[in-house]
């Protein structure tokens, strides 16, 4: 059984949101309060689950198929929630996530075009009644975040060659299911300076632990 005095949070947004960087933050956050935790990822957080990330981000000569990758998403969800998330929420720890459903429903709902639909009933079977308890969402508009991970450098994996109607449709995504349910999310401008962002993060997980 979860226990009722800690919480699940989850942090989301597009690529170039700085989410890597600001996920630290947060973890800082609850180490410098003596706050028990676990930070894990999606896709990923178990070996096995880090395999299907692999199988997900990497380019292969045949095309994945929108559904395939769909499947392949909560496939590596369910083993993570098993062996991850509801054991250390049982335990009395914290789960941070970097990236949960939210991230399907913008990835592979919308910018798949897939549709909620097929997202919600693998939701509904996969998760059952386990939800964040706040999602953080970083948003930057698309060109900007095509123009940070253009500075980045490096490989682009199979999501970040996507063109600039695909992140479109995934940030309309995410402000949507924002305005369908505030009570749950944060919508934080992540085009600010890491200070203030900081800051913005800093007044929410403190009203978090309230």
């Amino acid at each position: 059984m979860i226990n009722s005095s800690v919480k699940f949070l989850t942090i989301e947004g597009m690529e170039g949101a700085g989410k890597s960087t600001n996920l630290n933050y947060v973890i800082d956050f609850f180490q410098q309060r003596g706050i028990p935790f676990t930070a894990t990822r999606e896709p990923g957080g178990t070996e096995i689950s880090e395999k299907i990330r692999h199988l997900l981000l990497e380019h292969h000569n045949e095309s994945l198929a929108p559904l395939a990758e769909l499947m392949l998403i909560f496939a590596a969800r369910a083993q993570h929630i098993s062996k991850v998330i509801r054991p250390a929420l049982e335990a009395g720890q914290w789960v941070i996530c970097d990236r949960f459903t939210d991230a399907t429903y913008a990835y592979q709902g919308e910018g798949r075009q897939l549709g909620g639909e097929k997202v919600e009933l693998l939701e509904r079977f996969v998760q059952q009644d386990l939800q964040p308890d706040l999602t953080i969402i970083l948003d930057v508009p698309v060109a900007l975040s095509a123009a940070r991970v253009e500075q980045r450098g490096g490989e682009l994996d199979r999501f970040e060659v996507e063109g600039s109607d695909f992140f479109q449709r995934v940030r309309d995504a995410y402000h949507q299911r924002a305005s369908e349910a505030p009570e749950r999310y944060a919508l934080i401008d992540a085009s600010q300076s890491l200070a203030q962002v900081n800051t913005e993060l800093q007044n929410i997980l403190e009203q978090l632990l309230d």
